[in-house]
């Protein structure tokens, strides 16, 4: 059985790769040089590009609002910036911490990055100046690190640097001409040069959300094949077509989904800022079979006036992918009706990579849930006790694959059963495998002896027609020792909180009626989509306190 499990593997994968086009009938010489480019790689984050250089000089390979560049141009513009870093006065960084959003700068620095050896921090384009500083200073901590970002943050950044003030700092994209030296301006100067070959492999860290406290770094040396063929048998990539991504690149979904694209040299096109309707238009314009988004553009697509939306057909798409938050049921089925069935949703931890992934046929199904274990992962939903609990009762999420991550920078780690990693999450498994996620572990609340979860309350009082969004926290309460308090965007402001508090009473046990529900113009959400929950206690009733 030994021999046989790997030979099956191989031959799986190899099939699915032909399949989606990984494969494809190129001469052997093609090949050749395609391994050895992955090879100067490392086999590394970035090898995709190589590979995509390689088998595909020609073919449009980045569309951003400056224009377009072959993946013989983003190959030898990254060779080019790499040998640039090299070539630096300090010498070769050892650090590359990367501000920008989404263009060719992003891209590129990426790319030289990792064929320098650096190690590649992913920064919030959210950040305030004293969160990057921390965050910089910890990651950089006696090493010799570049700043690449956008002139937009130039002032965050002179506050994160201030007393850093022999950092190197290097524009990715430039707001007016007479900014300093960039990205650009170094790929001049050094056109035509490849950088020397580094001794070690390069590695990304990524940084946690933070949404309730400070990010953490974690660090990821690449995937791995199992995951290649995970992706492949679930969501409809083909090589070679055209995917829009919109999804912030810093983040660990839209960093995948770029690796993964050029892995696949798709064509990747993309815009700084995310706007739904420019969105709608690029897919049609490229006619793009793939588009990868974070949950809340799916919203802010939908929220879009009839006239407008009715201007975009979206039939080329044969995917939408997401992921990085809880998705709107609501929203999901209006969004497939209107573009047809093609969301995908993809519930994926930074430390754990991805863990399950939603069909179209999951979500019509069921559609807040989270879907089935990618292959190659294994899910246990646990008790306090570490016990496997029966189907359709809560736990802990604990999941077992090949994406796990190398571990956090600080030297901390994830909690782990056996070789099963927490995902930090809770929910359950139904009778069909399918997982469904209710909370964060650290969110659930205990009210009156009753264990409640935040989004089952936020999961009602967004099924009502009057409400465009709703979060939801949990405080203190001296007669019950915790209760809810709820915040919500209204669709209809004839609604009041007293007629939301009777719906979801009508719906659900009464401990677990908010006590408190206040009107917002907009959640608090970082670049990602996520809620900052830790924006919402700051906005509280006096009476309520955070737990």
């Amino acid at each position: 059985m030994a021999l046989i499990d790997p030979l099956t593997n191989t031959v799986g994968l190899l099939t699915t790769m032909a399949r989606a086009g990984v494969i494809a009938p190129l001469r052997p010489d093609k090949y050749l040089r395609i391994v050895a480019a992955m090879a100067r790689e490392n086999m590394g984050i970035t090898s995709g590009f190589a590979s995509a250089a390689q088998r595909c000089p020609d073919r449009p390979a980045l569309v951003d609002e400056i224009g377009t560049l072959t993946w013989r141009d983003v190959d030898q513009r990254a060779d080019a910036f790499a040998a640039a870093l090299q070539g630096l006065p300090g010498g070769t960084p050892q650090v590359v911490a990367i501000m920008a959003r989404n263009h060719r700068g992003f891209v590129e620095s990426l790319i030289a990055a990792n064929r320098i050896g650096a190690e590649v921090l992913l920064l919030n384009t959210s950040f305030a100046g004293p969160a990057l500083a921390e965050v910089v200073s910890r990651e950089g901590a006696g090493k010799s690190v570049v700043v690449v970002y956008d002139g937009e943050f130039g002032p965050t950044v002179d506050v994160a640097l201030a007393k850093l003030p022999d950092t190197v700092r290097i524009l990715a994209w430039r707001d007016t001409p007479e900014d300093h030296r960039g990205v650009e301006t170094m790929i001049g100067e050094y056109y035509g040069r490849r950088p020397e070959r580094p001794s070690t492999k390069a590695k990304v860290i990524l940084l946690t959300s933070g949404t309730t406290g400070t990010p953490k770094g974690a660090s990821h040396s690449g995937g791995s094949p199992q995951t290649l063929k995970g992706i492949l048998d679930r969501t409809p990539w083909r090589a070679e077509e055209t995917t829009v991504i919109v999804a912030p690149m810093f983040h660990a979904w839209g960093f995948a989904q770029l690796a993964f694209a050029a892995s696949m040299a798709c064509t990747i096109v993309t815009r700084r800022k995310f706007d739904p309707e420019a969105t709608l238009r690029l897919v049609d314009q490229h006619q793009a079979t793939g588009l990868c988004v974070v949950p809340v553009m799916f919203d802010r697509i939908m929220a879009l006036p009839e006239d407008v939306l009715s201007k975009y057909s979206g039939r080329s798409l044969r995917f939408a992918a997401a992921s990085g938050s809880r998705m709107n049921p609501a929203v999901v089925t209006a969004f497939m009706d209107r573009f047809g069935d093609v969301i995908y949703n993809n519930y994926n931890a930074t430390e754990a990579g991805m863990i399950a992934t939603a069909t179209p046929a999951d979500l019509r199904f069921a559609p807040d849930t989270a879907g089935r274990p990618a292959e190659g992962t294994d899910i246990r939903i646990l008790d306090a006790e570490r016990n496997e609990v029966p189907t359709g009762e809560v736990g802990t999420i604990f999941v077992r694959n090949s994406t796990q991550f190398d571990g956090y920078t600080s030297g901390a780690t994830k909690d782990f059963e056996g070789d099963y990693m927490s995902s930090g999450d809770v929910g359950y498994l139904d009778a069909d495998g399918r997982l469904f996620v209710v909370g964060r572990d650290d969110e659930m609340i205990v009210s009156g002896g009753e264990n409640v979860y935040p989004i089952e309350v936020e999961k009602v009082l967004s099924a009502h027609a009057a409400v465009a969004e709703a979060s939801v926290l949990g405080v203190d309460d001296d007669e019950y020792g915790q209760r809810l308090a709820a915040f919500v965007v209204l669709a209809d402001e004839s609604t009041t909180p007293e007629d939301l508090k009777a719906h979801v009473r009508a719906n659900l046990a009464n401990y677990k009626v908010p006590r408190s529900i206040t009107v917002l113009e907009s959640l608090p959400r970082g670049s990602t989509g996520k809620i900052v929950r830790r924006d919402l206690h700051a906005l509280l009733p006096t009476d309520d306190r955070a737990t």
